[in-house]
């Protein structure tokens, strides 16, 4: 049986940071407002970069890891809802900046679930035999459509990118994966085509988001494990999207799992939307928590709504 396991990781964050208590001279917010409520005590922000530099860069030192060769990489699949343009997706420029040639390359907006979703559909492409390298990537500007004035969003948010190189294997690697969407709740989590309307800014309800996030989370997880005969005993770590600490140690409760268990980065990364499990996974692999072997959950809940869940073998 033909597997798609992650070979390498890579990551990649803007040089600026942003503290809560500098935050706090933009906005009326405080650093004890915002630590208690999230988690959050800083930010990286995009100043010279974007999603496509902060991609190629993330992806550069994936390839590094793994040993490849731009040539040898097949397919690149971007997740993000921050791309600074419409088209070319931010996959196709990344492609260029790589110097890969011809290899199909296209972009996944599913918001914060977009990693999820761009993994799955990488996963397929290598199980079906049509490619052998693929380059996933999430990298987002969040800083670029927040609104610096709403102090319920903008302490939220922060910019970078994570990679990872998927090939093929004759182990398991990506051995399940689940993905939903629901778009009666539209209006709770949005972000406006700067296109098609002057509010181009990010919107969220943020007290029915999370706790929606929490109930959707805790099902999937407990979902992909009663389907693949574990508990959560069996797993080794939880990497998740970044959303908030508060969601991430309830949603650890809601299925009784040990939150030691769980990979945090969102006190010094904040969320990065698609780009954070990426992120989150690179850096429990550099640091030497995250081995070869162990048993991952992946897990996200964007706008859309779309949430889903990955069990990985590293």
């Amino acid at each position: 049986m033909t597997y798609a396991k992650i070979m390498a990781t890579g990551s990649y964050l803007p040089p600026k940071i942003l503290t809560n208590s500098e935050l706090a001279t933009m906005v009326d917010t405080s650093d004890e407002w915002i630590t208690q409520r999230t988690g959050i005590q800083q930010r990286h922000i995009v100043e010279d970069d974007d999603v496509v530099s902060m991609g190629v860069k993330a992806a550069q030192q994936a390839l590094q890891r793994a040993n490849l060769e731009p040539q040898q990489i097949q397919m690149i699949i971007v997740a993000t809802c921050t791309a600074p343009k419409t088209f070319p997706s931010a996959a196709c420029l990344i492609q260029a900046a790589l110097g890969i040639e011809f290899a199909p390359a296209f972009d996944i907006q599913a918001a914060c679930s977009g990693f999820i979703y761009a993994m799955t559909c990488a996963t397929k492409y290598i199980e079906t035999n049509f490619v052998d390298n693929i380059l996933v990537i999430g990298s987002e500007a969040m800083s670029k459509v927040v609104d610096w004035q709403d102090r319920s969003t903008c302490v939220l948010f922060g910019d970078g990118a994570g990679a990872i190189v998927l090939s093929k294997s004759a182990s398991p690697g990506v051995i399940s994966s689940k993905m939903f969407a629901d778009g009666k709740n539209k209006d709770i989590l949005y972000l406006n085509n700067a296109l098609m309307s002057s509010d181009k800014l990010l919107r969220m309800e943020g007290r029915t988001v999370f706790k929606l996030a929490v109930k959707r989370l805790a099902d999937v997880i407990q979902h992909e494990l009663k389907d693949n005969n574990l508990t959560a005993a069996d797993i080794d770590w939880v990497v998740p999207h970044q959303a908030n600490l508060r969601i991430l140690d309830s949603t650890a409760r809601a299925i009784n799992l040990d939150a030691n268990k769980i990979i945090v980065t969102v006190d010094k990364h904040a969320n990065t939307s698609g780009a954070s499990i990426p992120l989150a996974l690179d850096a429990g692999v550099s640091d030497g928590r995250i081995q070869r072997g162990q048993n991952l959950i992946f897990e996200a809940f964007g706008g859309g709504l779309t949430w889903g869940s990955a069990l990985v073998r590293y």
